[in-house]
């Protein structure tokens, strides 16, 4: 029974290491998301500064497009008011191009206006363009580097789960059930140490005879709070 005991307990352990590990794989995958991320969300925001500037540019040309009309309009009226005859229609036409002139103001300031967008977005998106440059420069060997300890922590595991196999082979099938329903149900620990009359798994008090059939070691003893497996360990002498 005392070797089925030492079994168990390494047992355990190997399943807590094995646990460590895959608490580490998880944190080196999501390291690697997040590289790939922050990949995906630079050409993303360069990509939108690119539209945002595809976009002013043809506002831009739209304006001064406008901008030209007007020119022609108040030319072809200004050529008109010569061949007018009279004093009502010349007015008339003289507003129409002082609206017209105010008109090419507005679309000037506009079209600077567009201009000057234009400007401070390139400027903008030429930073972008150097962040994802060194990013793409960096995000591989990056990757690299974290799926290398991913594969390393992956040899590990495979390490002690051959373990693992070797002693669950050397233990009776039930009792390695009963281990492993335990283990689920009690977050990864199926067996404790007793220890001065107490579990420590539980750090409830074990009744007495229960505890001192322990130093027998001729049967499993689960802790009737816990039930989990219990292993005697004794203070060491001082």
């Amino acid at each position: 029974m005392k070797n089925r005991l030492d079994l168990l307990e390494q047992l355990q352990e190997i399943d807590l290491q094995v646990d460590v590990l895959k608490t580490a794989q998880l944190t080196l995958q999501g390291d690697m998301n997040g590289i790939a991320r922050a990949l995906d969300d630079a050409r993303e925001g360069l990509a939108s500064l690119q539209a945002r500037s595809a976009q002013l540019e043809k506002d831009k040309i739209e304006l001064e497009a406008g901008h030209a009309a007007e020119l022609e309009n108040i030319q072809r009226s200004e050529l008109n008011m010569k061949e007018i005859k009279t004093n009502k229609e010349y007015q008339a036409v003289g507003r129409e191009i002082a609206a017209a002139r105010k008109q090419v103001s507005e679309l000037e300031d506009q079209v600077l206006q567009k201009i000057t967008q234009l400007e401070e977005l390139n400027t903008e998106i030429a930073s972008s363009q150097a962040t994802l440059a060194e990013l793409e420069q960096n995000t591989e060997q990056r990757r690299s580097e974290k799926q290398g300890e991913f594969d390393k922590v992956q040899q590990d595991i495979d390490a002690d789960s051959l373990r693992r196999n070797v002693i669950t082979k050397e233990l009776p099938a039930n009792v390695v059930k009963r281990y492993d329903s335990l283990r689920a149900q009690r977050r990864g620990q199926a067996v404790a140490v007793a220890r001065d009359g107490f579990c420590q798994g539980c750090n409830m008090h074990l009744p007495p005879q229960l505890y001192n059939s322990l130093f027998k070691c001729e049967e499993l003893i689960t802790c009737p709070h816990c039930q989990r497996m219990l292993i005697l360990k004794q203070q060491p002498a001082l």
